[in-house]
């Protein structure tokens, strides 16, 4: 008997490895296809990186090259006249993402844990709860009023992470890892030796199940870090020291913006000095300042979110 059941193991896996093998003419277009796709997906950011070294002469004269004829770091040198408060943005930046990416991290996979337990009474009213959100929500106006009035949490660290942290959309992405790949059999064993509900999830959940949080977690960490409309919607101008990177790049930008347009209106002296002002390529600076760490740090996810784009896929 188990030597037939050997034998038919044996031959699904030769079918199922004869499907899965594809020929070498459709590996070469496939491959060709994805290194173009590659490709595409890198040369903006080229090409952006490119016209912030690129002089504005050049830009004026020739427009965007891919290839600048003079380079130029005018307009990294004006942000590195802007370092002071640059630097303390950026810092406000790393703060806001590291603790709003941990806080909303701690919330969306408690909840979603919470969720995926069967014995849970309150599991399909809390579902239907969290669902509703991504169907329907109270608008930007609801949303104002509960911060400003409600919470009074507004010209504070914690209006640009609190606000954030938790999405309908992450939690049921985490409840589904946690259904299809926990298996019930280890909550179980856990249970008769002993162990509550915190110890089971900080040291025996958590452990093994770092493809979601490393997927979730970059998301996350992404949204933090882009986010500029909380800052204007709820922070004062008096309470600059709490202004993002995102944001600060923002305002420089407008300033350039506004000097350039209004420069004929002011002194011979004023007009000599904002010319040295790099408009269009200190544009392209700021977007690689904001770009750049990003991009640092996703090998450190990519081993996991990998894994972590497969979640809640059905398991034979």
């Amino acid at each position: 008997m188990s030597e037939i059941f050997k034998r038919k193991k044996k031959t699904q896996d030769n079918a199922m490895r004869k499907f899965n093998r594809i020929s070498a003419p459709t590996n070469f277009v496939l491959s060709v296809l994805f290194i173009l796709l590659a490709i595409a997906c890198v040369l903006p950011l080229f090409f952006t990186a490119m016209i912030s070294v690129t002089s504005e002469e050049s830009l004026a004269a020739d427009g965007y090259q891919l290839m600048p004829n003079i380079f130029s770091g005018t307009a990294y040198a004006y942000l590195f006249k802007q370092r002071a408060t640059v630097g303390r943005a950026f810092g406000m930046s790393i703060g806001v993402t590291l603790f709003g990416t941990i806080f909303g991290l701690t919330l969306i996979s408690s909840f979603g844990y919470v969720l995926s337990r069967k014995d849970y009474r309150w599991r399909k009213f809390m579902t239907m709860l969290i669902f509703i959100p991504m169907l329907f929500n109270g608008g930007l106006v609801a949303r104002y009023l509960i911060i400003k009035q409600l919470l009074h949490i507004q010209n504070t660290f914690w209006v640009l992470t609190i606000p954030l942290a938790v999405s309908s959309f992450y939690i049921i992405i985490m409840r589904t890892f946690f259904q299809t790949t926990i298996p019930d059999s280890i909550i179980e064993s856990a249970k008769i030796d002993g162990a509550n509900q915190f110890y089971i999830f900080f040291r025996m959940v958590l452990p093994i199940s770092l493809p979601a949080l490393a997927t979730v977690g970059l998301f996350l960490a992404i949204m933090f870090w882009n986010d500029w409309f909380t800052t204007l919607l709820y922070i004062d101008s008096s309470h600059s020291e709490l202004f993002p990177m995102q944001y600060v790049l923002i305002q420089l930008d407008r300033n350039i913006q506004f000097l350039s347009q209004n420069k004929n209106s002011m002194g011979s002296a004023a007009q000599e000095a904002l010319g040295n002002i790099p408009t269009e390529a200190s544009r392209m600076a700021m977007v690689m300042v904001v770009v750049l760490p990003i991009v640092a740090a996703y090998p450190f996810f990519q081993r996991y979110f990998v894994t972590g784009l497969t979640i809640g896929a059905v398991k034979g």
